[in-house]
């Protein structure tokens, strides 16, 4: 609904750190250490599936998406990006940017069960990633 504000899903807001704001997204850092880990969320009410965006949101998304994937690959040149929309616990829509390594704890299956950061750890890879998106 136009004119509806943004709310993040509690979700999302409980599993992840705050990295810094897009034109259209909110950038998060999931609070797994294991993996550097990036999900950006349109600001937009009621937004569960691409198809709910507009073709400017969604070329929009497309370019921050992409601005992720190459500010990550230059941060983990080694890592091999997985980039998704899931929405199978969380409806909001949300695209998740992880870099995986083979040998990782969950190679070569899908991510589980998160193992946070400690809280000064977190803070600094999101003040650092949010220097990298932002720069």
């Amino acid at each position: 609904m136009p004119g509806m504000p943004f709310l993040l899903d509690p979700r999302l807001e409980k599993d992840t750190l705050s990295v810094c704001e897009f034109e259209l997204c909110r950038v998060l850092l999931m609070n797994d250490r294991r993996y550097p880990w990036l999900i950006l969320v349109p600001r937009l009410y009621g937004a569960v599936e691409l198809t709910d965006l507009s073709e400017r949101d969604a070329d929009r998304l497309w370019d921050e998406s992409l601005h992720t994937c190459r500010t990550l690959k230059a941060a983990y040149p080694r890592g091999k990006l997985n980039v998704g929309t899931l929405g199978t616990v969380v409806s909001q829509l949300h695209l998740h940017h992880v870099v995986r390594h083979e040998g990782d704890a969950a190679w070569p299956g899908p991510v589980s069960e998160a193992d946070p950061y400690e809280e000064k750890q977190g803070r600094e890879l999101a003040g650092r990633l949010a220097g990298l998106l932002e720069g």
